[in-house]
């Protein structure tokens, strides 16, 4: 799918993300789509050569759109935020677009995340630029970065989350490899 179809479906961040993803990230890995919604990263994921998915949403109604994609071997109903019932190492990469942001996913979803991901596995997520400063994602970041427990691969640009003149809100892209769960 080309930038230009995804913009079709009116937003930028899961084209930037999964551009990012599949740059790192092998095909044969076991990817969790973390509030996976409607799919849209599943999909985008497959279309790349992907086929180990798992979705997880908070919604079961998100999930069930989800589903129709035909894209994700399992779903799962979680929220962000939580403990989340994986066991540790589940995966080797975690990918979640637009979900890390005031009132869905707080910044402490990062550690869950992490223990979630395999030593060398990656985590990639977009994130408002106002929300990383101002709702605790950076210091959060940070301290994991302290910690050891991920180190910091890449950030993207600022890019506008939606199409020229329907938006102001722009976001970035990073990407961690997680260091110890």
């Amino acid at each position: 799918m080309t930038p230009t179809s995804v913009r079709g479906l009116g937003w930028l961040g899961p084209q930037r993300a999964v551009e990012l993803f599949v740059s790192l990230v092998p095909k044969a890995a076991r990817i969790l789509d973390a509030g996976a919604g409607t799919g849209l990263v599943g999909e985008l994921l497959t279309r790349q050569g992907y086929n180990n998915i798992v979705a997880m949403d908070l919604s079961s109604g998100m999930l069930e759109e989800a589903r129709k994609k035909n894209v994700y071997r399992e779903f799962h109903q979680m929220m962000m935020g939580e403990p989340l019932d994986y066991a540790t190492d589940s995966f080797d990469a975690v990918i979640s677009v637009s979900v890390l942001t005031l009132g869905h996913a707080p910044a402490s979803s990062l550690d869950e995340l992490i223990r979630i991901t395999r030593p060398g596995g990656y985590i990639v997520f977009s994130l408002r630029p106002d929300v990383y400063l101002d709702s605790g994602f950076k210091e959060k970041q940070d301290a994991l970065e302290s910690e050891e427990k991920w180190k910091l691969v890449e950030v993207s640009e600022e890019f506008k989350h939606l199409p020229k003149g329907k938006s102001d809100v722009y976001h970035r892209i990073w990407v961690y490899q997680v260091v110890s769960s």
